[in-house]
């Protein structure tokens, strides 16, 4: 996509999770956090109700960006996103769909473009919707290591360590990147947010070199 057919298309970057205060702090609703943040570090409109969703206009760097989040709850999120893809015209590499994933360790992040849903049933309704070949940024919650878990899983709320040791962190990078993403720069994107949530250590000082020895003045 060249510089000038960046500026001019539109984004959508929607973030997946559960509308109702009793899911707010579940790893379900990861994906709302994520463009929450978004919402809260930029220059974004006020939400509105739209498209079976909430939706808020502004931009990062130069172009023109939708925030939405569905409110289908989450396996009927095709049916919000869709919509507002039509409605705005808008090419399918110009969607980016932000969501929790059970596949990644915990505090781990990846950005991938199609691809299989990995089990994320708001994922799966999206591509039965548009097709595979969206962006997806991916928020690792940590599988619980047996199915018959994973319900409880994904719909209990984070630890409050959690939220202190990495995804705070992790949130505020995702949106201090989010105008890479702008830019479909999504290696610059992942980088970023690495180098964010793991600072390279600063070298230690070298000790001083010991002083050379005086040389003795010779008698004459």
């Amino acid at each position: 996509m060249g510089a000038g057919a960046l500026s001019d298309t539109p984004l959508l970057i929607a973030g997946l999770g559960n509308p109702g205060a009793e899911y707010a702090r579940n790893r379900h609703n990861a994906g709302f956090m994520a463009v929450d943040t978004i919402h809260e570090s930029y220059d974004f409109g006020p939400w509105r109700s739209r498209f079976q969703g909430m939706i808020s206009e502004g931009t990062l760097g130069k172009r023109k960006v939708y925030l939405l989040k569905p409110m289908t709850y989450m396996n009927l999120s095709g049916d919000s996103i869709g919509p507002a893809m039509r409605f705005f015209k808008l090419p399918i590499n110009a969607l980016v769909v932000m969501h929790d994933e059970l596949d990644l360790p915990a505090a781990k992040l990846k950005v991938k473009t199609g691809g299989g849903d990995a089990g994320n049933n708001g994922a799966k309704s999206i591509t039965a919707t548009l097709g595979p070949d969206y962006r997806r940024v991916r928020i690792g919650i940590g599988h619980p290591g047996d199915k018959g878990r994973v319900h409880s899983h994904v719909l209990g709320n984070f630890t409050k360590a959690d939220e202190k040791e990495w995804l705070v962190p992790m949130l505020t990078a995702i949106a201090e990147a989010a105008p890479l993403l702008a830019k479909d720069n999504d290696i610059g994107f992942m980088n970023k947010i690495t180098l964010a949530l793991n600072p390279p250590r600063p070298n230690a000082p070298k000790p001083p070199k010991p002083a050379a020895p005086k040389k003795e003045k010779s008698e004459e």
